[in-house]
């Protein structure tokens, strides 16, 4: 069973769209979003242990145009029943 995660990130003023590409070249990446309000992008990560998460956060703050990231581990997921 692997770890999931969700990094919060606060980017350069109008470096959303470019932020989130870069993003989204990394493998460990699934989904990454823009949004409105406290936060700028929010990415979805999956790895495969702690120090993969680690390892992989670390590459998101390199990038020089996010100024913050706070990253939630998934505790428990539920999915909707159909």
């Amino acid at each position: 069973m692997g770890v999931k995660a969700y990094v919060f990130c606060k980017v350069s003023s109008g470096s959303e769209r470019e932020t989130c590409k870069r993003i989204a070249e990394c493998p460990f990446v699934s989904e990454v979003c823009i949004v409105y309000g406290e936060y700028d992008l929010i990415v979805e990560i999956y790895t495969d242990n702690l120090e993969e998460l680690d390892a992989a956060t670390e590459e998101i703050r390199t990038i020089p145009s996010i100024t913050y990231t706070s990253t939630m581990i998934v505790g428990r997921h539920f999915k909707k029943e159909r």
